[in-house]
Order: C-alpha cells, then sequence, then structure tokens
C-alpha cells in the first residue's frame, strides 16, 4: 500500500518560513492522474485544504493561502513538499500530507492514502 511520511521542524518563529516534506513509498508520484496535496488541521478546527502538485508537476493552491504557500516535488527521491512563508501563530496546525482529489476544497471522502501528520506550532 501507499505510505507517506511528513517531516521538518516542529517550531517555527513568526514571520519565518514553514517547511515540510512528504516522503511518498509503494507508489510513484508521477503516476498519471494522481493528485499530492497537503492539508492542515488548526487546534479546534476542521481539516483545511492547502493545495497540491499533480502527477505532471503543475500545482493548485486554496484562494485564502495562494500568495504564500508553494508546493513542489522532487521524483528522484519520491517526494513532495510544501513552503508556507510569513507564519504567524494561526498557522499553528497538524499539517498533513495526503494522495487523493479534491476539489479546491476539504472533503473526506477524497482522502485515498495520508501520513499520520506533524504536529507545527509558530511560537508566540
Amino acid at each position: 500500500q501507499v505510505q507517506l511520511q511528513e517531516s521538518g521542524p516542529g517550531l517555527v518563529k513568526p514571520s519565518q518560513t514553514l517547511s515540510l516534506t512528504c516522503t511518498v513509498s509503494g507508489g510513484n508520484i508521477t503516476t498519471s492522474y494522481y493528485g499530492w496535496n497537503w492539508i492542515r488541521q488548526p487546534p479546534g478546527k476542521g481539516p483545511e485544504w492547502m493545495g497540491v502538485i499533480g502527477f505532471d508537476g503543475t500545482s493548485h493552491y486554496s484562494p485564502s493561502l495562494k500568495s504564500r504557500t508553494s508546493i513542489s516535488r522532487d521524483t528522484a527521491k519520491n517526494q513532495f513538499s510544501l513552503q508556507l512563508t510569513s507564519v504567524t501563530p494561526d498557522d499553528t496546525a497538524v499539517y498533513y500530507c495526503v494522495r487523493g482529489n479534491f476539489g479546491l476544497g476539504y472533503s473526506d471522502d477524497a482522502i485515498e492514502y495520508w501520513g499520520k501528520g506533524t504536529q507545527v506550532t509558530v511560537s508566540s
């Protein structure tokens, strides 16, 4: 089965850039029609779809986060990454990498595979 594993710093200072990497095993991120997504869930709130990079390397982002979000990939390592700039404490959340096809918004039914999530705290 496909497995996804998030990695990166768990603590980021305000105004800095949040950077996370998702390592994929058991499947290829270049396989046709699969979408590789970042989703986050702040404490006490529901999941929020952030963006996706497709099998062909094209990216799409949530309108509310587009100006601060970048998703890229390293096909040789079968990894895709998230960068979120100018973070504030409101960006504190559990961040998940997910394989699925979302309609520019979150839906439980769109999840195909997911990582266990990683907590990222933006301090002060």
